[in-house]
């Protein structure tokens, strides 16, 4: 695959070429993109074969409704370093990746979208950043390509993977990201049926830096994540490997607790000066809707944990694999 490359050089030299030469795999997840994938192999295919030794791109299919299954076929007959593999069903992205990355057989691994919103031609710039004290680079847009309200989603979800993650670089995560393959080792056995890439990289290192990256409007298309599907994100980010909203119940039950115990000590003190108590069912009835919000914002966050465990208990996988294709099988 790259020695068109290799011939421009004398044999012994393009022995050592090749030796420092990287392994890479690519994992992109497939989602209704059938207009866009063969675009995407084409701008991929020039990039690899100028920067790695061995190389290899896996397509997962991630339930998609339009033809782009039938499109990653007939691409990997084409390319022998395309590997497809279908999913049973819709199980979100970052699920899909999960699939892909625990296939990838090359050292370094880099994953991006098929919308061509990651430009391939940006990879050797994620690579130059991937150094000897980092282990995962993320391609962080100069200009997201989104509208205001996606935009303001997103950032809501950064800020929530911060907490998860406990590193200031989850500000500046993104799908286009390269690490190295061995950090899968530490979640390996992972099995939960929500998935973050990003907070499980963090299970196996600390070492994480960005980039600044070119980022492209769509090709084709609307997008696939929506407003709504990243507040359910961020929402499931929180419950799912954070202790956040369990700390911020307590708060609130403490507050909670304050409050009423001042209005005590001003029902008692009106008592002890007036001789009579504070009149006004509005008043009772404010502090008592107040109380019953509180407590049941708290139980609710609690029984969001509690279904997660019921699931876990379930041993719901993250994916299911209905075949894969090509030489990657």
């Amino acid at each position: 695959m790259t020695a068109p490359l290799l011939n421009t050089f004398h044999a012994p030299q393009a022995e050592r070429l090749a030796s420092k030469l990287p392994s890479i795999s690519v994992v992109v997840p497939v989602y209704n993109s059938e207009q866009t994938l063969e675009m995407l192999i084409e701008r991929l295919l020039p990039v690899l074969s100028k920067i790695s030794s061995l190389y290899e791109v896996i397509f997962v299919n991630d339930g998609s409704r339009d033809q782009s299954g039938s499109v990653a076929r007939r691409l990997s007959q084409a390319f022998p370093f395309l590997t497809v593999i279908e999913l049973m069903r819709n199980y979100g992205q970052h699920n899909a990746l999960l699939a892909g990355i625990r296939r990838a057989r090359y050292e370094i691994l880099i994953t991006l979208d098929d919308d061509l919103q990651n430009p391939p031609e940006e990879i050797p710039r994620l690579l130059a950043g991937l150094t000897e004290g980092v282990d995962v680079v993320y391609g962080v847009p100069a200009i997201e390509q989104h509208g205001l309200l996606r935009d303001l989603a997103s950032q809501v979800t950064k800020l929530t993977l911060q907490n998860a993650m406990g590193a200031e670089t989850a500000r500046h995560i993104s799908a286009f990201r390269i690490f190295r393959t061995g950090l899968r080792e530490a979640f390996s056995e992972y099995r939960g049926s929500f998935v973050s890439i990003d907070v499980l990289l963090t299970w196996a290192t600390t070492r994480f830096s960005a980039v600044i990256v070119r980022h492209e409007p769509r090709h084709a298309g609307p997008s696939n994540y929506t407003v709504r599907k990243l507040i359910f994100h961020a929402i499931n980010l929180m419950t799912g490997f954070s202790t956040l909203p369990l700390q911020l119940a307590s708060l609130i039950g403490f507050a909670f607790t304050v409050i009423g115990f001042l209005i005590l000590l001003f029902v008692l003190g009106r008592y002890a000066i007036d001789g009579g108590s504070v009149p006004g069912f509005p008043f009772l009835a404010s502090i008592i809707a107040l109380f019953s919000g509180a407590q049941m914002f708290a139980l609710g966050i609690i029984g969001e944990y509690l279904a997660r465990v019921h699931f876990r208990m379930m041993d719901k996988p993250p994916y299911a694999v209905r075949e894969t294709i090509g030489n990657g099988a």
